[in-house]
């Protein structure tokens, strides 16, 4: 698998992204154009291991073929890498580019040496095979006559209608926004995710393919231009549930109702909004230019608006993380091949520090108080620092601090989905109140009522969205056929 000596011979050699200063400047994609023979080079570096860990479920969770997609690019074979590529993921240019790539904190070969870069070999092949004009519609030949409801336009949700699709059955795919793509949408800024170039196109050859979308679906009691829950029920041979959780972690503490303090989502939502639908000119979203901004939350969510926030023009920016800073290795209680949890530098923190000389993380820190000014608005919060003892968090004493802020942006995490559907078809929750539904089964404890995603299992990776989705169709074809061929 790839050059026999590869591994050894050549080193890692990751793709380059935009200068950060010049990136931050649009809001187009990071990326820089894929380099075939650097990509051969990477794809010679797979070692052919006896035990390919980047398949296993500590790595990859839809078990991408790797080591086979891998050599396929060393020996010039993109078509047939592409081919490799599709077997496991229906939508490569979605993980290609916001994956965190688990696959690579499981390489063999980084066990001792950085791991190949994985996660660019993939998003080249479907980019190259999307430039080819190798990726078309390929509607089913016949259709079994049974009609699927799938809510929520997410990874799940749509990875779910493209393989209920392939099998035959009509499927409709209801989305409360605008447009489709969910989280892919308006959850992923475009720097990450282009939505016109990359998650349009995917959604187009859906619909060519024979998936019928609805947009701006409420699904209620049916009135006031509602979907009604029950008929939705009656008139489906099986419902599919892949709302995502949505529902975001709050911070109760005194101030928290000031103007000024949103969010993440909200912020990142009405950003893309507005991007798409007068590139910012309609002034509908939330500017962060020339304020003091305060990032709540050290995940994805809070990366994607410390990137926003910058482009949009901020004035200061700094980032708060509850937990103290990672090692820089991993730790002895985090052996290969688990995800590593060490000290990363992202994309938004590179932009930072690119405009503002400084990481902008700070580590082990509280908030506790949003400071209101003269005018009732947010001028800045009160923080202290902490430590975590015997399975708490401790406040340091004298180490309280006011920071200056006018705008603050909560992005720690997300507690469920929310529950006005679930609670009208009667579905049960798990004690985290997320929809209870057996992994691998995915059935809800209403007949004909399945769920997948974020919504099911918790907030998660795209990644492991799209093995849900995929899982519960093939468990949906199964429910309605008797048997399936799905994967």
């Amino acid at each position: 698998m790839g050059k026999v000596t590869g591994f050894m011979e050549f080193d890692r050699e990751q793709a380059p992204h935009r200068d950060p200063v010049e990136r931050t400047l649009d809001f187009k994609e990071i990326y820089t154009d894929h380099d075939q023979a650097r990509l051969a080079t990477q794809g010679a570096r797979c070692m052919d291991c006896g035990v390919p860990f980047c398949q296993s479920n500590d790595g990859c969770p839809i078990h991408n073929l790797i080591p086979e997609w891998n050599d396929l690019v060393y020996r010039d074979q993109w078509r047939e890498a592409l081919d490799r590529l599709h077997k496991t993921n229906n939508f490569p240019e979605f993980t290609g580019r916001v994956c965190p790539a688990p696959c690579e904190g499981s390489c063999v070969l980084g066990i001792t040496d950085p791991a190949v870069t994985i996660k660019n070999i993939e998003m080249a092949i479907i980019d190259r095979g999307f430039a080819e004009g190798w990726v078309t519609a390929n509607p089913p030949s016949e259709r079994t006559g049974k009609k699927i409801a799938v809510v929520g336009s997410g990874p799940a949700g749509l990875a779910a209608a493209d393989q209920l699709n392939k099998a035959g059955h009509t499927v409709t795919v209801y989305e409360r926004a605008d447009r489709i793509g969910g989280l892919l949408m308006y959850g992923i800024p475009n720097m990450k995710l282009d939505k016109t170039e990359v998650v349009d196109r995917r959604v187009e050859l859906l619909r060519k393919e024979g998936v019928v979308f609805q947009t701006g679906a409420h699904i209620a009691d049916g009135n006031d231009g509602t979907v009604d829950t029950r008929r939705l029920y009656d008139e489906s041979d099986a419902v599919l549930l892949a709302t995502g959780a949505t529902v975001p972690r709050d911070l109760p503490i005194p101030g928290r109702e000031l103007p000024g303090v949103h969010f993440a989502m909200e912020y990142l939502t009405a950003n893309t909004k507005s991007l798409l639908d007068s590139n910012l000119s309609d002034g509908e979203y939330i500017s962060a230019k020339d304020k003091d901004v305060i990032v709540i939350g050290g995940g994805d969510t809070g990366t994607d608006c410390i990137g926003t926030a910058l482009r949009h023009g901020c004035r200061s920016l700094v980032n708060f993380e509850l937990f103290p800073q990672p090692p820089t290795d991993r730790a002895a209680d985090n052996p290969w091949p688990t995800w590593p949890r060490i000290f990363r530098t992202d994309y938004g923190h590179q932009e930072a520090a690119a405009r503002f000389n400084d990481d902008p993380r700070v580590y082990a820190i509280s908030s506790t108080e949003f400071v209101a000014g003269d005018d009732g608005r947010l001028c800045g919060i009160r923080t202290v620092d902490v430590e975590f003892k015997d399975g708490k968090f401790e406040n340091i004493e004298g180490s309280e601090r006011e920071w200056k802020a006018s705008l603050v942006l909560l992005a720690m995490g997300f507690l469920g989905p929310e529950h006005p559907i679930s609670d009208a078809l009667g579905v049960e929750y798990d004690p985290r109140s997320n929809y209870q539904a057996e992994y691998g089964a995915y059935q809800t404890s209403v007949p004909k009522v399945f769920a997948a995603g974020d919504c099911r299992r918790g907030q998660s990776l795209v990644v492991r969205a799209i093995n849900e989705g995929r899982e519960a169709a093939r468990e949906i074809d199964r429910f309605l056929m008797g048997s399936s061929l799905l994967p």
